[in-house]
């Protein structure tokens, strides 16, 4: 059973689990091809994720945003800088692939992730990106970016909860880490 399959089960219950569950037998390992079907599996099991995360609160726990993350940016090969919204009780408002860069970097705008925000009206947001290489280990400007993005956000009351940095089937979170 790969990572991904480990931690996606701890995200289901009921005839949900049995999506997750197919996904975790089909799975042979992170950087395998998928097939059709397994592709398939994949998107519906996001899809159910995407929709408990929309109708509650969901991000009681690292855990559950690095598993989602993962699921989503595992097979990207470049790097791509998410944002996800949320409101005052933790709740997914939407996720947004605000950047898009090339292998080893990304260009992120502090003043764009502002302005949604504000659009939004979000209380709060996660930070996310994938690191290609394999690594999900911070970078100094991973925690330098991170910091702008918090100050800039402090401004107007927006909390930055989390910044999770994907890479394959293993992720950080700058959180836990102590790095926020």
């Amino acid at each position: 059973m790969n990572a991904i399959a480990k931690r996606s089960t701890r995200l289901s219950t009921g005839t949900s689990g049995t999506v997750l569950l197919a996904c975790e037998r089909r799975a042979a390992s992170i950087s395998a091809r998928y097939t059709p079907e397994e592709d398939a599996c994949i998107r519906k099991a996001l899809g159910i994720i995407g929709l408990r995360m929309k109708n509650g609160p969901v991000f009681s726990s690292p855990e559950e945003i690095g598993t989602f993350l993962m699921l989503k940016a595992s097979e990207i090969d470049h790097e791509v800088f998410w944002v996800l919204f949320t409101d005052a009780h933790c709740r997914l408002i939407t996720m947004e692939a605000m950047f898009r860069g090339t292998l080893t970097q990304t260009s992120v705008y502090p003043r764009e992730v502002v302005k949604r925000a504000l659009e939004l009206n979000a209380e709060s947001v996660i930070l996310a990106h994938n690191h290609p290489s394999g690594d999900a280990m911070p970078s100094r400007s991973d925690e330098r970016l991170t910091q702008v993005i918090k100050t800039a956000l402090s401004l107007v009351d927006v909390r930055v909860l989390d910044h999770v940095i994907v890479a394959g089937d293993t992720y950080a979170s700058m959180a836990v880490k102590g790095l926020l």
